[in-house]
């Protein structure tokens, strides 16, 4: 198992959840992921990763898959412009590689906001770690988990 999947995996048993994580195949967009396990798009948890411009850290948005972030209602939220987040950074502050960050799980701690959409559903799919692997889970639990803040951020 990797690195990246273990983290994930204990990040779910520290919260108490047992949750699948399972391998359908390639998840690298939010399509092939909803395509892989049999779901809505907007059922996929898609981890979207921008740089601030003054800081340079980090800020996650977590949003439905069929969404698209809109850089203003994401800049506003995060109080100062942001950028595209390079995979150096991506790696660095969450430990996973592009189309496999995991909601959890991150090396280090981030900002994090919650697409509304995601709480419509009984069940959304997030990245376990990896390009390969998703885990399923109630968007209930995601702002405890993530320490996200809901927000309307989409276009």
């Amino acid at each position: 198992m990797s690195k990246s999947l273990t983290r994930v995996r204990r990040a779910l048993d520290a919260a108490g959840i047992a949750a699948d994580i399972r391998e359908p195949g390639p998840a690298r967009t939010a399509q092939q992921a909803a395509d892989a396990v049999g779901c809505e798009i907007d059922q996929i948890a898609k981890s979207i990763i921008f740089r601030g411009a003054q800081s340079g850290s980090a800020v996650l948005f977590l949003t439905a898959g069929g969404n698209r972030v809109c850089a203003e209602q994401a800049s506003a939220l995060a109080g100062e412009q942001l950028g595209k987040a390079d995979a150096a950074l991506i790696r660095a502050q969450t430990g996973f590689a592009i189309g496999g960050v995991a909601p959890i799980g991150h090396l280090n701690p981030i900002r994090a906001f919650l697409d509304p959409r995601l709480m419509e559903f009984a069940q959304v799919w997030a990245a376990a770690g990896t390009p390969r692997h998703l885990f399923a889970l109630d968007p209930q639990l995601l702002p405890g988990l993530t320490g996200g803040t809901l927000a309307a951020f989409t276009l």
